[in-house]
Protein backbone atom coordinates (compact mmCIF):
# COMPACT_ATOMS: atom_id res chain seq x y z
CA UNK A 1 0.00 0.00 0.00
CA UNK A 2 1.02 3.46 -0.64
CA UNK A 3 -0.04 6.82 0.42
CA UNK A 4 0.48 10.08 -0.84
CA UNK A 5 0.38 12.98 0.77
CA UNK A 6 0.13 16.31 -0.82
CA UNK A 7 -0.58 19.48 -1.03
CA UNK A 8 -3.25 21.49 -3.16
CA UNK A 9 -3.98 24.82 -2.37
CA UNK A 10 -4.68 25.40 1.26
CA UNK A 11 -5.33 21.36 1.69
CA UNK A 12 -3.11 18.52 1.72
CA UNK A 13 -4.76 15.72 -0.18
CA UNK A 14 -4.23 12.29 -0.17
CA UNK A 15 -3.68 9.81 -2.99
CA UNK A 16 -3.28 6.19 -2.73
CA UNK A 17 -1.99 5.49 -6.49
CA UNK A 18 1.44 5.89 -7.15
CA UNK A 19 0.61 6.03 -10.40
CA UNK A 20 -0.29 9.64 -9.98
CA UNK A 21 3.09 10.74 -8.65
CA UNK A 22 3.61 11.80 -11.76
CA UNK A 23 1.05 14.22 -12.01
CA UNK A 24 2.18 15.87 -9.08
CA UNK A 25 4.87 18.76 -8.93
CA UNK A 26 7.78 17.84 -6.66
CA UNK A 27 7.33 21.02 -4.55
CA UNK A 28 3.53 20.02 -3.43
CA UNK A 29 4.68 16.36 -2.48
CA UNK A 30 5.12 15.91 1.26
CA UNK A 31 5.09 12.45 2.53
CA UNK A 32 5.10 9.17 0.62
CA UNK A 33 3.74 6.26 3.11
CA UNK A 34 4.88 2.57 2.05
CA UNK A 35 3.15 -0.06 3.72
CA UNK A 36 4.35 -3.53 2.91
CA UNK A 37 5.12 -2.66 -0.74
CA UNK A 38 5.77 -4.53 -3.70
CA UNK A 39 8.61 -4.33 -5.89
CA UNK A 40 7.14 -2.58 -8.81
CA UNK A 41 5.92 0.19 -5.71
CA UNK A 42 9.16 0.62 -4.72
CA UNK A 43 11.02 1.02 -8.14
CA UNK A 44 8.69 3.52 -9.18
CA UNK A 45 8.87 5.76 -5.91
CA UNK A 46 12.85 5.00 -6.20
CA UNK A 47 12.45 6.99 -10.25
CA UNK A 48 10.69 9.25 -8.65
CA UNK A 49 12.63 10.37 -5.93
CA UNK A 50 15.85 9.54 -8.00
CA UNK A 51 17.39 7.61 -5.19
CA UNK A 52 17.69 3.64 -4.71
CA UNK A 53 15.40 2.48 -1.45
CA UNK A 54 16.97 0.47 1.04
CA UNK A 55 16.09 -3.60 1.09
CA UNK A 56 14.53 -4.44 4.76
CA UNK A 57 17.63 -6.54 5.61
CA UNK A 58 19.50 -3.35 5.06
CA UNK A 59 17.38 -1.68 6.97
CA UNK A 60 17.62 -4.07 10.33
CA UNK A 61 21.13 -3.71 10.21
CA UNK A 62 22.56 -2.95 13.38
CA UNK A 63 25.94 -0.70 12.14
CA UNK A 64 25.94 2.73 12.64
CA UNK A 65 26.73 3.34 8.80
CA UNK A 66 23.15 1.33 7.63
CA UNK A 67 21.45 3.05 10.37
CA UNK A 68 22.10 6.82 9.28
CA UNK A 69 23.79 7.46 6.20
CA UNK A 70 23.61 10.68 3.21
CA UNK A 71 24.24 10.08 -0.42
CA UNK A 72 23.16 11.90 -3.54
CA UNK A 73 21.57 14.65 -1.49
CA UNK A 74 19.50 12.24 0.16
CA UNK A 75 19.33 11.28 3.55
CA UNK A 76 18.89 7.84 4.78
CA UNK A 77 17.83 6.84 8.31
CA UNK A 78 16.50 3.40 10.22
CA UNK A 79 15.31 2.69 13.56
CA UNK A 80 13.45 0.21 15.40
CA UNK A 81 9.52 1.29 16.89
CA UNK A 82 8.99 -0.97 19.66
CA UNK A 83 5.55 -2.46 20.44
CA UNK A 84 3.96 -4.41 23.35
CA UNK A 85 2.97 -7.86 22.96
CA UNK A 86 1.43 -9.78 25.86
CA UNK A 87 5.31 -9.99 27.81
CA UNK A 88 7.65 -9.11 25.07
CA UNK A 89 8.55 -5.89 23.33
CA UNK A 90 8.64 -6.33 19.59
CA UNK A 91 10.69 -4.26 17.81
CA UNK A 92 10.01 -3.06 13.75
CA UNK A 93 12.32 -1.55 11.88
CA UNK A 94 10.99 1.43 10.07
CA UNK A 95 13.12 3.32 6.97
CA UNK A 96 13.00 7.00 6.46
CA UNK A 97 13.92 8.74 3.08
CA UNK A 98 13.98 12.56 3.31
CA UNK A 99 14.69 13.82 -0.17
CA UNK A 100 14.35 17.62 -0.84
CA UNK A 101 11.55 17.94 1.54
CA UNK A 102 9.55 15.04 0.75
CA UNK A 103 9.27 12.10 3.41
CA UNK A 104 9.43 8.65 2.61
CA UNK A 105 8.48 6.38 4.95
CA UNK A 106 9.17 2.12 4.17
CA UNK A 107 7.87 -0.31 7.05
CA UNK A 108 5.87 -3.81 7.38
CA UNK A 109 3.08 -2.98 9.89
CA UNK A 110 0.31 -0.96 10.77
CA UNK A 111 1.61 1.57 12.85
CA UNK A 112 -1.49 3.63 14.96
CA UNK A 113 0.69 6.67 15.69
CA UNK A 114 1.18 7.23 11.82
CA UNK A 115 -2.37 6.77 11.22
CA UNK A 116 -3.13 9.38 13.85
CA UNK A 117 -0.80 11.51 12.34
CA UNK A 118 -2.01 11.50 8.84
CA UNK A 119 -5.42 12.15 9.59
CA UNK A 120 -4.03 15.36 11.62
CA UNK A 121 -1.73 16.66 9.02
CA UNK A 122 -5.35 17.08 6.51
CA UNK A 123 -7.31 18.21 9.56
CA UNK A 124 -4.29 21.11 10.36
CA UNK A 125 -2.63 21.40 6.66
CA UNK A 126 -0.76 24.72 7.85
CA UNK A 127 1.05 22.82 10.94
CA UNK A 128 2.86 20.87 7.65
CA UNK A 129 4.86 22.59 5.10
CA UNK A 130 7.01 19.90 4.29
CA UNK A 131 8.25 16.32 5.14
CA UNK A 132 11.22 17.17 7.61
CA UNK A 133 8.43 18.53 9.53
CA UNK A 134 6.24 15.25 9.49
CA UNK A 135 9.75 13.85 10.24
CA UNK A 136 9.90 15.51 13.10
CA UNK A 137 6.23 15.06 14.47
CA UNK A 138 7.08 11.19 14.09
CA UNK A 139 10.22 11.39 16.21
CA UNK A 140 8.41 13.26 18.51
CA UNK A 141 5.49 11.17 19.21
CA UNK A 142 7.17 7.65 19.10
CA UNK A 143 9.45 9.37 21.75
CA UNK A 144 6.29 9.95 23.29
CA UNK A 145 5.32 6.34 23.16
CA UNK A 146 8.72 5.14 24.44
CA UNK A 147 7.91 7.13 27.43
CA UNK A 148 4.31 5.09 28.20
CA UNK A 149 6.25 1.94 28.09
CA UNK A 150 8.87 3.17 30.24
CA UNK A 151 6.55 4.08 32.48
CA UNK A 152 4.57 0.59 32.18
CA UNK A 153 8.32 -0.90 32.93
CA UNK A 154 8.48 1.42 35.71
CA UNK A 155 4.84 0.09 37.38
CA UNK A 156 5.40 -3.20 36.57
CA UNK A 157 8.94 -3.20 38.90
CA UNK A 158 7.09 -1.85 41.60
CA UNK A 159 4.33 -4.48 41.72
CA UNK A 160 7.20 -7.29 41.49
CA UNK A 161 9.07 -5.09 44.22
CA UNK A 162 5.84 -5.12 46.62
CA UNK A 163 5.62 -9.06 45.58
CA UNK A 164 9.01 -9.30 47.56
CA UNK A 165 8.27 -7.53 50.13
CA UNK A 166 5.20 -9.34 50.99
CA UNK A 167 6.91 -12.84 49.95
CA UNK A 168 4.34 -13.71 47.71
CA UNK A 169 4.88 -16.63 45.01
CA UNK A 170 8.52 -16.06 45.13
CA UNK A 171 9.39 -19.30 42.91
CA UNK A 172 11.60 -20.08 39.73
CA UNK A 173 8.31 -18.83 37.50
CA UNK A 174 8.56 -15.50 39.07
CA UNK A 175 12.22 -15.31 38.28
CA UNK A 176 11.63 -15.93 35.26
CA UNK A 177 9.20 -12.75 34.95
CA UNK A 178 12.14 -10.59 36.14
CA UNK A 179 14.48 -12.09 33.50
CA UNK A 180 11.67 -11.27 30.96
CA UNK A 181 11.13 -7.36 32.17
CA UNK A 182 15.37 -7.14 32.54
CA UNK A 183 14.84 -7.95 28.54
CA UNK A 184 12.30 -5.65 27.61
CA UNK A 185 14.30 -2.88 29.33
CA UNK A 186 17.29 -3.78 27.69
CA UNK A 187 15.46 -3.36 24.42
CA UNK A 188 13.62 -0.45 25.33
CA UNK A 189 17.08 1.72 26.47
CA UNK A 190 18.72 -0.02 22.97
CA UNK A 191 15.69 1.40 20.76
CA UNK A 192 16.29 5.34 23.13
CA UNK A 193 20.12 5.12 22.37
CA UNK A 194 19.17 4.71 18.76
CA UNK A 195 16.99 7.19 18.55
CA UNK A 196 19.39 9.30 20.20
CA UNK A 197 22.41 8.67 17.42
CA UNK A 198 19.93 9.01 14.58
CA UNK A 199 18.73 12.22 15.68
CA UNK A 200 22.07 13.48 16.50
CA UNK A 201 23.52 12.55 13.36
CA UNK A 202 20.71 14.18 11.70
CA UNK A 203 21.72 18.13 13.46
CA UNK A 204 24.30 17.71 12.14
CA UNK A 205 23.47 17.07 8.68
CA UNK A 206 24.52 19.36 5.73
CA UNK A 207 21.36 18.10 4.07
CA UNK A 208 19.05 19.36 6.83
CA UNK A 209 16.88 22.34 6.85
CA UNK A 210 18.75 25.31 9.41
CA UNK A 211 15.27 26.01 10.15
CA UNK A 212 15.39 27.38 13.62
CA UNK A 213 11.94 25.68 15.26
CA UNK A 214 13.04 22.39 13.61
CA UNK A 215 16.17 22.27 15.57
CA UNK A 216 14.68 23.52 18.90
CA UNK A 217 12.39 20.76 18.40
CA UNK A 218 15.22 18.31 17.89
CA UNK A 219 17.25 19.29 20.36
CA UNK A 220 14.04 19.01 23.34
CA UNK A 221 13.42 15.73 21.71
CA UNK A 222 16.96 14.95 22.90
CA UNK A 223 17.04 15.64 26.06
CA UNK A 224 13.82 13.64 26.32
CA UNK A 225 15.43 11.20 24.96
CA UNK A 226 18.83 11.24 27.75
CA UNK A 227 15.95 11.65 30.40
CA UNK A 228 14.39 8.08 29.83
CA UNK A 229 17.71 6.55 28.88
CA UNK A 230 18.86 7.36 32.50
CA UNK A 231 15.23 6.37 33.92
CA UNK A 232 15.30 3.18 31.94
CA UNK A 233 18.99 2.56 33.03
CA UNK A 234 17.90 2.94 36.66
CA UNK A 235 14.98 0.66 36.25
CA UNK A 236 17.34 -2.22 34.91
CA UNK A 237 19.94 -1.81 37.94
CA UNK A 238 16.52 -2.03 39.98
CA UNK A 239 15.84 -5.47 38.06
CA UNK A 240 18.99 -6.92 38.96
CA UNK A 241 18.83 -6.47 42.59
CA UNK A 242 15.19 -8.03 43.03
CA UNK A 243 16.56 -10.62 40.41
CA UNK A 244 19.53 -11.42 43.61
CA UNK A 245 17.22 -10.87 45.86
CA UNK A 246 14.45 -13.60 44.55
CA UNK A 247 17.46 -15.88 44.20
CA UNK A 248 18.60 -15.70 47.88
CA UNK A 249 14.88 -16.51 48.87
CA UNK A 250 14.75 -19.16 46.55
CA UNK A 251 18.11 -20.48 47.94
CA UNK A 252 17.35 -20.04 51.78
CA UNK A 253 13.63 -21.75 51.22
CA UNK A 254 16.25 -25.50 49.08
CA UNK A 255 18.41 -25.09 51.98
CA UNK A 256 15.86 -25.36 54.37
CA UNK A 257 13.67 -28.47 52.77
CA UNK A 258 17.78 -29.87 52.37
CA UNK A 259 18.02 -29.33 56.31
CA UNK A 260 14.68 -31.10 56.95
CA UNK A 261 15.30 -33.95 54.07
CA UNK A 262 18.80 -34.25 55.99
CA UNK A 263 17.15 -34.71 59.88
CA UNK A 264 14.65 -36.95 58.57
CA UNK A 265 17.35 -39.32 56.75
CA UNK A 266 19.18 -39.57 59.96
CA UNK A 267 16.46 -40.71 62.05
CA UNK A 268 15.24 -43.53 59.63
CA UNK A 269 19.39 -44.60 60.01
Amino acid sequence: MVKIFYRSGAEILLSQSETELTAISRENVIWIDMLQPTGDQKRFVEQYLGTEIQSRAEAEEIESSSRFSEENGAIFANTNFLSPADDEMLMDAVSFILVRGILTTIREIPLRSLNTLQLKMQALPDEYPDGNTVFVDIMDRRVDLDADIVELISQDVTRYSRRINQNEDINEDFLLDINQLQQNAMNVRANMVDKQRLISNLLKSKLFPKDAELRERLGIILQDIASLVNHISFTFERLEYMQETVIGIINLDQNRIMKVFTFVSILLM
